[in-house]
């Protein structure tokens, strides 16, 4: 099985980077005995760095609970997790905070973000909680606001926004502080289908501009086309094989 992406003309093994997260084994169950769920089932893949990688599956597939792992959000029954070379199992709890703080962004299918805050300020909060100075905190929040198409909307509160809007600010807030790897579970799953699209066309375009290596959960069939690699999760269990998917890419697994 390989789920390195594809050779580029000339490239050596040697010469190709490290992928960014390394999966292998990987068992998660929940509960016990008649009523146990085994969310996961010895699943083992990689993702290639500067991708998009889709995670394709029905609800209770495992998607959710895949990347809560790849985040360090949750810890295996079984199975090792490897992110930008770093093992979880080797990390402490205060290393897994600082990990998921400097190199992990997460972007949610609820938003996430803070009533009460404006959207700079939401888009600011990483960067508060590693006191970054305020010149730097506020260029980089104006840079994120304009990257994701909401310079203009700056100063309004969640609430004062639409659901793809809220959503390009929780999008900008988890590359406020630079992650090298960025975790979306579902994020488009409150979207209707034209603004979804738009937001995952967002989402390929930043993988692109700021160099992001991506993990995308989704169900929607119509977004699949827009990722570098589709993984499958059916029952706990990746699909493996190489054959075309409906309005996607190769299967690369």
């Amino acid at each position: 099985m390989s789920d390195a992406a594809p050779e580029e003309a000339g490239t050596s093994p040697e010469q190709r980077p490290e992928p960014m997260v390394v999966v292998e084994g990987l068992h998660r169950t929940y509960g016990g005995g008649a009523t146990a769920v085994h969310a996961l089932r010895g699943v083992s893949f990689t993702v290639p760095r500067g991708r998009l990688t889709a995670v394709r599956g029905r609800s209770g597939s495992g998607k959710t609970t895949l990347l809560n792992l790849v985040g360090g959000l949750d810890t295996p029954d079984d199975g090792t997790v490897t992110v930008d070379g770093t093992a979880l199992a080797d990390l402490t709890g205060e290393q897994l905070l600082e990990l998921r703080r400097d190199r992990v962004g997460f972007v949610f299918q609820g938003f996430g973000l803070l009533p009460v805050l404006t959207a700079a300020e939401n888009v600011g909060v990483p960067l508060r909680l590693r006191r970054a100075p305020t010149a730097e905190r506020e260029e980089r929040v104006a840079l994120l606001l304009s990257l994701v198409g909401l310079a203009d909307h700056a100063a309004q509160r969640p609430g004062e926004l639409s659901g793809g809007q809220q959503q390009r600010v929780a999008l900008a807030r988890a590359l406020a502080n630079r992650p090298r790897l960025l975790l979306a579970d579902e994020p488009t799953g409150q979207l209707d289908a034209d603004t979804g699209l738009a937001v995952m066309e967002l989402l390929r375009a930043v993988v692109r501009s700021e160099g992001v290596t991506a993990l995308v959960a989704t169900h929607d069939e119509a977004l699949l086309g827009l990722a570098d690699e589709v993984l499958e999760l059916t029952d706990g269990r990746v699909r493996q094989g190489r054959e075309p998917l409906p309005g996607a890419g190769t299967l690369a697994l």
